[in-house]
């Protein structure tokens, strides 16, 4: 009895956990994509810094990380009836695991690079519509990788989903931005859909190292990989930053920024805490559930992001991109009518 009220609880913890995950991914894969574009609509223009900003945040990890230490010191205290847990460490990844998510790390590096030359040079309708192909990369990677079983509601919600944003692309190049040549248009797609599959490819090869590794994963050690692989797409992001003296030139940048220098500071710094808790947030619903699952999050905020488009950056909400919403909710219902 005392074991299936375990397992109860541990059920219900889990369920809890996959529904704020889902409510950190979509707020951040809808407002990652906004502030990033809102640096290059006021005159921002370094790529690197922007790739800079998709990783840089993870120092904040260390926030729930250390409570999780907390916690777990106290649980074996009162465990073993003794404050004698000195040798508890506050990290529990070992080497193994660390050398796979910091290449992962290196992958995302990449995935940021190719994600912020496409939004310098797509409007973020344009460029949300070009990223919800990643549903589809993560499908194909996640039935070859993890051998997911694919059920006719889940199916539904990919098609629906995929659906909503092929009608987006009814509008054509009507949002390309006024004095960009054609050739930078098709460039910043590109680089989209490159960053798409690439998002596409990460997300079932993490699902798989959960399912491979012979290490216990909790919620716990998510954080940490989640600090691992930041910190390498920081360090890849870094050296270009070097590379193209991206750092030098902040400070003028932030002197002429549209919006003003102190508001230039406060962008980038939420940048890089809503990105950074848009990752975590993919990384635990791929715990909790599956990449599948996480893939799905991500399409679903595309209807939400191109309403705060609509209101923020005043692009046009025509009739394709209501027909869009429909179906992306109707993809969404799908999915968990069945229970996911």
């Amino acid at each position: 009895m005392a074991e299936a009220k375990e397992i109860s609880k541990e059920e219900t913890m889990k369920r809890i956990l996959l529904v704020l995950n889902c409510i950190i991914q979509v707020l951040g894969a809808c407002g990652g994509p906004l502030v990033m574009r809102l640096y290059f609509i006021h005159g921002g223009s370094h790529i690197w810094l922007s790739s800079f900003l998709q990783c840089a945040g993870f120092p904040i990890m260390f926030i729930p990380l250390f409570i999780s230490y907390i916690i777990r010191r106290h649980t074996t205290a009162a465990a073993a009836a003794t404050t004698n847990t000195t040798k508890m460490k506050m990290f529990t990844i070992k080497l193994p695991l660390f050398g796979i998510f910091a290449i992962i790390g290196v992958l995302q590096g990449l995935d940021t690079i190719t994600y912020s030359i496409g939004l310098s040079r797509l409007p973020v309708s344009t460029s949300a519509l070009v990223i919800a192909t990643q549903l589809a990369f993560t499908a194909i990677f996640a039935f070859l990788l993890v051998k997911q079983k694919f059920t006719a509601y889940s199916v539904n919600a990919i098609i629906m989903l995929i659906l909503g944003a092929a009608v987006l692309a009814l509008q054509g190049r009507g949002d390309k931005p006024i004095g960009e040549s054609n050739k930078k248009y098709v460039m910043g797609f590109v680089m989209t859909l490159l960053a798409a599959l690439l998002f596409g490819f990460i997300m079932p090869l993490i699902e798989l190292v959960y399912k491979k590794t012979k290490q216990d994963i909790t919620y716990s050690l998510v954080v940490e990989l989640q600090i691992v692989v930041s910190f390498f797409s920081t360090l890849l992001a870094i050296v270009g930053m070097i590379i193209a003296k991206d750092f030098k030139a902040i400070p003028k940048e932030a002197r002429h920024f549209g919006l003003g220098e102190t508001s230039y500071y406060v962008l980038l710094v939420a940048t890089a805490i809503i990105c950074q808790l848009a990752s975590l947030g993919a990384m635990g619903v791929i715990f909790c559930s599956s990449s599948l699952l996480s893939g799905i999050m991500v399409a679903m905020s595309i209807p939400l992001t191109e309403v705060l488009a609509v209101l923020f950056y005043k692009e046009k909400f025509q009739a394709v991109k209501g027909i869009s919403l429909i179906l992306s909710l109707w993809g969404f219902v799908s999915y968990f009518y069945e229970g996911g």
